[in-house]
């Protein structure tokens, strides 16, 4: 005879999978290796090595920036500047490689660090809005690149700052190398120093933080500085791949990319937690779902009404495990 104390436990899995709370956390990992198994019955030569190698290779800069993301969006911020900030780190390196390519990526790396703490200063000192900031300088910041390249595309022909963008290490691309140190820094950071518990605290609820003697204006300069120059880098490593500076392109649509990778990888958009590990693969999903679709001679409209799709789904289950 079946006791009263057995039905909840045998009827446990399946309230599991009724509750959005799940989804927001596994969904993510389900789905990436859905299309895994998808690809390797239906797409002919998608799981060779070489494909795969071109996969990550190609999603690293957005895992990169969207890292930086996901540190803003758990401020309950936003940062519309990413893809400029990538393309005026990309204007900046033709005009100091000359110099060596050292100070050539420190003043790249520095300009990411100027733009983030330019949307800091303003969001928790002005106290505009993330989305208002971030917005001038999405716009203004793109146009300061295209000043500084003459509106124009520039080979690089630096054999160092090219191995950034095509070379290996023990079999590794390198962009994949960086993105995968810094998604574990980053987890790190939120993790296990002072700095990501604040940064937490600020996101869940400001005023408190505030109350709590916290410092939160440093807190949030120090999360968008972070996030510039992760976009930054990212710009960097895009430029390196591509062999050439091109401001007009590079980085467009990169905010819409990573924004997307971090709500999908369950991180709430009010803010309070950070995922970094589902931020990754958020990233990972819409890459292979869009090569996917490709690899089926799909337009690339149908790619991006499937990427809406699974954004307007992540929001969905977010507010229902809210709302209970």
């Amino acid at each position: 005879m079946t006791t009263q104390a057995a039905l909840p436990a045998r009827g446990r899995p399946l309230a599991r999978l009724r509750d959005p709370a799940w989804y927001q956390e596994y969904g993510v990992y389900v789905a990436v290796a859905a299309v895994f198994v998808f690809n390797a019955l239906f797409t002919e030569h998608f799981m060779t090595g070489d494909n795969l190698r071109t996969q990550l290779v190609q999603v690293a800069p957005v895992v990169i920036v969207a890292l930086g993301m996901a540190l803003v969006i758990g401020t309950e911020g936003i940062d519309l500047s990413v893809g400029s900030t990538m393309a005026l780190a990309a204007a900046l390196l033709p005009l100091y490689l000359g110099y060596g390519l050292v100070p050539a990526l420190v003043v790249a790396l520095l300009a990411g660090a100027v733009v983030g703490a330019v949307n800091g200063t303003l969001v928790s000192i002005v106290g505009l809005q993330p989305i208002v900031a971030t917005l001038a300088l999405f716009v203004g910041g793109r146009g300061l690149a295209l000043v500084m390249a003459d509106g124009q595309l520039k080979q690089i022909v630096n054999p160092d700052l090219l191995a950034l963008g095509t070379g290996s290490f023990l079999g590794i691309p390198l962009v994949v190398l960086i993105a995968a140190i810094l998604a574990v820094a980053v987890a790190f950071l939120v993790r296990r120093t002072t700095f990501g518990r604040r940064l937490v605290a600020v996101g869940g609820n400001r005023s408190a933080a505030a109350l709590a003697g916290l410092p939160v204006r440093r807190v949030l300069i120090g999360v968008y500085v972070l996030c510039g120059v992760l976009a930054a880098l990212a710009g960097i490593l895009a430029t390196a791949r591509l062999t050439a500076s091109d401001p007009s392109s590079l980085g467009t649509l990169m905010e819409l990319s990573a924004i997307t990778a971090v709500v999908v990888g369950g991180t709430p958009l009010d803010g309070g937690s950070v995922r970094v590990l589902g931020t990754v693969a958020g990233a990972l999903l819409m890459q292979l779902l869009r090569a996917t679709l490709v690899k089926h001679d799909l337009p690339d409209s149908t790619a991006q009404i499937a990427q809406a799709a699974i954004i307007v789904a992540a929001v969905y289950v977010a507010r229902e495990r809210r709302s209970r």
